[in-house]
């Protein structure tokens, strides 16, 4: 059980030789950044965006971000708190935890690469920040993927409880460590990953068994839980102006499929797009089956106006 090191972790990282540390904001990032075609590379190329859920990192788009880097240029990042990239100053309490704050952080690193991403896709948590970004006017894609997305509160009782439970685990300084040690039992992980509805290879299991181990990556994991305000964000959904297609794993146990027709009908008309059912995927869809995955988002990202059509 040990914090993830570059030094050490690093050169076994998925698509470690695209990765670089960029200062931004008063955080280090880790950021993997790959350039695609040279014949893709002008003003105009696209650019795509791909922010990971809770507790993943760049990791997770390890075999989609290389088919995408065919055609165009793709940016992903650990969000803050999350693997390679550091904890805000503030701690679990840091307004870069928050949705908002999380946008704005993200916001201002892609101000610092000089980046302005055409198409943004989200995972999950990811695609909650990628709304959030261009509600609060803050980037202007041609359009928004969401895989799984976690844009609705939890209901009943459960979403009543959630956030204050999350917020007293995240503040006790020994739970992220606790949690890191229970594991570290392989069992624990198999149950974790089942819980998701997804089956994943020996490579996606062991890079999660490195991530659940680290403790710094088991805080920033529950100080975003703590943090996040997503009854908020549904109000806000109406006001969303950039197309939203959404992609959903049918086998989903962490984000119930049925929620994305809800989303669906909260958004105006300019901002319904697309919604594509994977069949017998789960919450880790773009791991289980990226080729799938990259197609839908490469066809969106040929051309944006027509979504996946």
């Amino acid at each position: 059980m040990a914090d993830l090191n570059w030094d050490a972790d690093g050169p076994r990282w998925p698509l470690h030789e695209h990765s670089r540390f960029v200062q931004s904001g008063g955080l280090r990032w880790h950021v993997q950044l790959l350039p695609g075609p040279a014949s893709a590379q002008g003003v105009d190329a696209p650019c795509i965006l791909l922010l990971h859920g809770t507790g993943a990192s760049t990791h997770s788009w390890r075999d989609v971000a290389p088919l995408l880097a065919q055609r165009a240029q793709v940016i992903s990042l650990d969000l803050p708190g999350h693997a390679f990239t550091g904890m805000p100053p503030g701690g679990v309490g840091s307004q870069q935890l928050t949705l908002p704050g999380m946008a704005r952080a993200v916001h201002g690193l892609l101000q610092t690469l000089q980046l302005s991403p055409t198409l943004v896709v989200g995972h999950s948590a990811g695609a909650a920040i990628a709304v959030r970004m261009c509600l609060d006017g803050l980037i202007t894609p041609r359009r928004i993927i969401g895989l799984n997305a976690a844009l609705l509160p939890l209901g009943g009782l459960a979403g009543r409880l959630f956030s204050p439970a999350a917020k007293l685990l995240a503040a006790a300084p020994l739970v992220p460590r606790l949690f890191a040690w229970h594991a570290t039992e392989p069992a624990v992980l198999q149950r974790l990953l089942h819980s998701t509805g997804s089956t994943l290879d020996a490579t996606g299991t062991a890079l999660y068994q490195r991530l659940v181990r680290s403790p710094a990556h088991a805080a920033g994991a529950l100080g975003m839980m703590a943090n996040w305000d997503l009854p908020t964000l549904s109000r806000h959904l109406p006001q969303l102006t950039v197309p939203l297609d959404l992609v959903v794993g049918t086998r989903d146990r962490t984000v119930p499929p049925e929620q994305a027709q809800r989303v669906l009908a909260l958004l105006s008309t300019a901002a319904r797009g697309e919604f594509v059912e994977l069949e017998g995927l789960g919450h880790l869809a773009h791991e289980e089956r990226p080729e799938r995955v990259a197609g839908l988002i490469a066809r969106s990202a040929k051309e944006p106006d027509k979504g996946f059509s």
